[in-house]
């Protein structure tokens, strides 16, 4: 049995995978279970990508749930990471927000703390595109790690790089820089605009060194069914069309990837009733 063939009689999902669509379907706030991110992390940004277009019904308006302006990966060895949004804005250059709140800390931390990971800390710098100082450095980075963050994406800076790849927190951002300005949060569990892509709490995040990606609530359930589908359909179709031309003249090649392409599409939409990229 093929990898598609496989992929589209499988019934048996894991049974806290079978609870959350149910769940999700009957207006559950119900986050998918870890066994499942565990698994979406395997797979690279795009390729999640890939499985999303085929089940949403957003694709039309697909900028806005992915970076619309370029990041950084600054932990690309650390791989791909998914967890749920905790968000906070912070404004290194005004020296008055701690006045106004000398406990911002402490409260922003319990926040942090009470919500359920694994996590992705998404941080608004209100003083871009002028970088004053960093809200992540080597101390930042352990006490978020300990508290179920597994990463962060913010559109201002981070210092202490060797130090925050040791405590274990991948970061995507825009630059280093040297000093922290007032780093204090000023405002937190709202929705934040990072890299042009507005994000709220507990929504789901995927992201590497291709960018970031923010998954529509509906869109949860059927991500890594589809992901799944659509890599095995390029590994059964346009692939190895593509890599296997050896001796062939340019007329076969091109025949090749032309039935390869129309193979793909007829798989997508047998699935999903979209004929996918090809």
């Amino acid at each position: 049995m093929s990898l598609i063939q496989a992929e589209a009689k499988r019934v048996a999902a894991p049974l806290d995978q079978e609870n959350f669509v149910a769940a999700h379907k009957n207006g559950s706030s119900t986050r998918l279970p870890h066994s499942v991110l565990l698994q979406l992390k395997r797979w690279n940004t795009p390729t999640i990508f890939n499985g999303w277009e085929q089940i949403t019904r957003h694709y039309a308006d697909q900028q806005r749930y992915v970076n619309a302006e370029e990041v950084k990966d600054f932990m690309p060895h650390m791989g791909p990471m998914v967890g749920y949004a905790v968000t906070v804005a912070f404004e290194p250059s005004s020296p008055d927000h701690k006045k106004q709140n000398p406990n911002a800390w402490a409260e922003y931390y319990r926040y942090v703390a009470t919500q359920p990971g694994p996590k992705i800390v998404v941080v608004q710098d209100l003083d871009k595109p002028a970088t004053v100082g960093a809200f992540w450095g080597e101390v930042n980075s352990n006490i978020h790690r300990s508290l179920g963050c597994v990463g962060t994406i913010t559109d201002g800076a981070i210092r202490d790089w060797d130090e925050m790849c040791n405590s274990g927190l991948k970061a995507l951002a825009r630059r280093f820089c040297v000093g922290h300005g007032y780093s204090i949060p000023v405002r937190w569990n709202c929705e934040v605009e990072v890299f042009g892509t507005k994000i709220a709490p507990g929504q789901l995040v995927h992201a590497d060194k291709h960018g970031f990606m923010a998954i529509p609530r509906e869109d949860e359930a059927g991500l890594l069914d589809a992901a799944r589908f659509m890599d095995a359909n390029e590994c059964e179709t346009v692939i190895p069309a593509a890599r296997s031309t050896m001796g062939k003249t340019t007329d076969e090649m091109l025949e090749g990837f032309r039935q390869a392409g129309a193979q793909f599409g007829k798989n997508a939409f047998g699935k999903f009733g979209n004929l996918g990229e090809w």
